[in-house]
């Protein structure tokens, strides 16, 4: 298993507006990441307090994990935060899973 963290900065007044646009993305990106190979689980959340957001993915292979690069939808909604201001860290990282504490 692989978890995949992107991590978005931004200023504090943004938080509504990065916050709504986060929330409406599900509409376009929730079919497209079912649609992908090896998706096992995805969250998707905004900090006011840190001025952060934040996507994590879970992955069954690293090749999986990585094909999140190429997803239109994901690069489409990347330019749009850009725009808003929002600054994401690069690189993206995958992190290949040591240990868990499964669903109870």
């Amino acid at each position: 298993m692989v978890v995949r963290i992107s991590k978005g900065r931004y200023e504090a007044e943004l938080h509504a507006q990065v916050t709504a646009r986060l929330n409406e993305s599900g509409a376009t990106l929730i079919p497209a990441i079912r649609s992908m190979q090896g998706c096992l689980s995805y969250f998707a959340g905004s900090d006011e307090a840190s001025g952060t957001m934040i996507n994590v993915s879970v992955w069954d292979t690293l090749e999986h994990a990585q094909a999140m690069a190429a997803l239109p939808e994901m690069a489409a909604l990347a330019r749009q935060f850009i725009a808003m201001g929002v600054e994401f860290e690069r690189p993206i990282v995958n992190y290949p899973v040591l240990w868990s504490v499964p669903a109870a």
